[in-house]
């Protein structure tokens, strides 16, 4: 398996993203790049702070920034935000520098795991009037062909632990060459 590319993560959040992305980059010798992490140094400001002051349109501005900064480094495992697919410049980048792979599970699932994680509670605005579950079935629907799109591989991660997904991520990352 060469580097030559980025291996990136998508998905809704609760799927696993910046946990097997992190065992991915131990695993693969490459950097780590959490890209909600960057977009908050690179404001000095939480999530819910900036979508406080600027909305979502702010936030999806400065996401796309750090997209196309950290898109430029050398062989990173790259976990994104679970709504950085949903512009289609975005989208573009991820396809022409790396390799994507889609973290999916059912809505039941992520509602669980979310209400399981303090820092998603705490740090993630709720991003329409529904509840929780209404919300991410809502979301998923939306997101989900978007998904599709920018993925070259997609994961179910429902009853499989972070060290099961990064297994079968590196299965699936050594069938294909071009990594």
């Amino acid at each position: 398996m060469a580097n030559t590319k980025h291996i990136y993560l998508t998905g809704f959040r609760g799927t696993g993203k910046t946990s097997v992305g992190a065992l991915l980059a131990r695993s693969l010798g490459r950097t780590v790049i959490d890209l909600d992490g960057v977009v908050t140094a690179n404001a000095g400001k939480s999530i819910s702070e900036i979508f406080q002051d600027g909305g979502e349109v702010a936030f999806r501005d400065l996401e796309s920034d750090a997209l196309a900064s950290v898109s430029e480094t050398e062989n990173a495992v790259i976990s994104l935000g679970g709504g950085a697919i949903l512009r289609a410049g975005n989208r573009a980048i991820i396809r022409s520098t790396g390799v994507c792979v889609w973290l999916d599970c059912d809505a039941e699932t992520i509602a669980h795991r979310l209400q399981q994680d303090d820092v998603s509670l705490e740090q993630r605005p709720a991003l329409t009037e529904l509840d929780e579950l209404q919300e991410i079935r809502e979301l998923l629907n939306v997101r989900d062909p978007l998904y599709q799109e920018a993925a070259d591989h997609r994961l179910d991660t429902a009853g499989k632990t972070i060290e099961q997904v990064g297994d079968l991520v590196i299965e699936w990352l050594r069938g294909n060459a071009s990594v």
